[in-house]
């Protein structure tokens, strides 16, 4: 399953499958950015309330967006974390970079 992409305005929200590995970020990365140099985004939400699991790349493309976004003086905020998750941005220091929004118990 891939990702699900819903532009409103100049946000981008990115409804991330059940696991994220290299086999999706590959193509994560290449539509999210796609889509917010055609639709000038200043802002992505990374919504998480399908996934229960996430690579190194899934991180490494996460951290790639931020880094683009930062550089254009837009925002990456994080929604949904569940547990498992909410451990792998803290374990990784994503939670020091991206706010995160609605986790879940």
């Amino acid at each position: 399953m891939n990702c699900e992409y819903q532009i409103k305005g100049n946000t981008l929200r990115i409804y991330i499958p059940k696991e994220l590995d290299h086999h999706i970020s590959d193509s994560l990365r290449e539509e999210a950015d796609l889509l917010t140099e055609a639709y000038f985004i200043r802002s992505i939400i990374f919504d998480f309330s399908r996934t229960e699991w996430m690579d190194s790349s899934g991180i490494g493309v996460i951290l790639g967006r931020y880094k683009n976004m930062k550089f254009s003086g837009g925002t990456v905020r994080a929604e949904h974390l569940n547990e498992r998750m909410y451990k792998i941005f803290h374990m990784s220091g994503l939670d020091e970079l991206i706010a995160e929004e609605g986790e879940q118990e």
